[in-house]
């Protein structure tokens, strides 16, 4: 199952995932030059207190480190796959939504937002993806030729027995 292709993007996609979920999405530079971090979790002031505001986007993340992992696993079922990965997008696209969200309402007039350069991983898993989608595709495709062709063969060979037959 790893080995193939969609498999490694996927594997890669739960990767960038983590990495993304572990690191500051950026920094509020207040206008004394006080810094407050912004994580997938918690907005941590300058000043050490933390506001668990931007709890949802820890929790988007999660659910696309939880799908694309689980997905690998599904190799027997390539639609669902292919919709697991399309939902996993679609999240993605969602957190990038909820982030900017937040960062816009978490700002205070004084403050200016630096991003981290974390925030491009959820754009590499988009895009990983969708080549991942394309692969399971090729093989439902390839696995789909493979039983038409089986079962011609079965058809053909069913006829060639049935003239053989010593009563017909």
């Amino acid at each position: 199952m790893i080995q193939r292709i969609q498999s490694v993007y996927l594997l890669v996609v739960t990767i960038l995932i983590i990495i993304c979920l572990c690191s500051p999405v950026g920094s509020y530079i207040g206008s004394d030059y006080s810094v407050s971090a912004l994580t997938n979790l918690c907005l941590t002031m300058a000043d050490g207190t933390k506001d668990y505001a931007p709890w949802a986007l820890f929790v988007i993340l999660l659910v696309v480190a939880v799908l694309a992992f689980g997905t690998i696993f599904l190799f027997k079922k390539r639609m669902l796959q292919i919709r697991l990965t399309i939902f996993s997008t679609i999240l993605l696209i969602g957190y990038y939504a909820t982030l900017v969200t937040f960062i816009f309402m978490l700002k205070e007039e004084s403050m200016t937002f630096s991003l981290s350069w974390t925030v491009c991983l959820p754009l590499v898993a988009i895009i990983l993806n969708w080549l991942a989608i394309r692969a399971i595709g090729k093989d439902e495709v390839l696995v789909k030729a493979y039983d038409r062709l089986r079962s011609e063969e079965r058809r053909v060979g069913k006829e060639c027995r049935t003239r053989r037959s010593p009563y017909h």
